[in-house]
This record gives structure tokens, C-alpha cells and sequence, in this order.
């Protein structure tokens, strides 16, 4: 068990999860959205998106519990899910 920095709270790596959701969410929203590197950074977008949506989640639930940042796990959630569709709909649209 982690030594506790503050009295009465010891750090986990859950504490991580939101905001790890939160940047690689960023990040595939940012490649999906921006036609300028949408086809340079295409497989990355997809990777950062399933990763937000599922740590997301994970998150979310250890926030709940109270270990973490609710907020930041939320927006990563939702981040990666636009993200992760607009890959998709990039990809379909190019399909047919």
C-alpha cells in the first residue's frame, strides 16, 4: 500500500484514469475534427478513442467511489466517443 502524502489519502492509479481519459479524448477529437490531420495521425485517432472510452468509464466509477476526478473522466468519456465517431464516419464516408 502507497505511503500517504496527506494525512488520511494515499494515491492510487486510479487518480490517473480521468485525466489520461481526458488527454488521449483531446486527442482524438482533435485528429477527427481537423482535416489537416485527419489522414496523418488516422490510426492514432482511432487507438486514442477506444482508450478515452473505455479508462474513461473506469474513471468515472473509481470517482464515484471517491478516488479520482469525476469531471475530467467525464469529458475524456465524451471526448473519445466524438472522437472515435467521427474517425468512423471519416473512414465510412471514404469507403463508398
Amino acid at each position: 500500500m502507497p505511503e500517504p502524502t496527506v494525512p488520511n489519502r494515499t494515491d492510487t492509479p486510479a487518480v490517473a484514469l480521468g485525466p489520461t481519459a481526458l488527454v488521449l479524448g483531446s486527442l482524438s477529437a482533435m485528429c477527427a475534427l481537423t482535416p489537416a490531420l485527419a489522414f496523418g495521425m488516422l490510426p492514432w485517432a482511432i487507438i486514442a478513442g477506444g482508450l478515452a472510452v473505455t479508462l474513461g468509464p473506469a474513471g468515472i466509477h473509481h470517482a464515484r467511489l471517491g478516488t479520482g476526478r469525476l469531471w475530467t473522466a467525464i469529458a475524456g468519456t465524451t471526448l473519445g466517443a466524438a472522437g472515435l465517431a467521427g474517425t468512423i464516419a471519416l473512414l465510412w464516408g471514404l469507403s463508398g
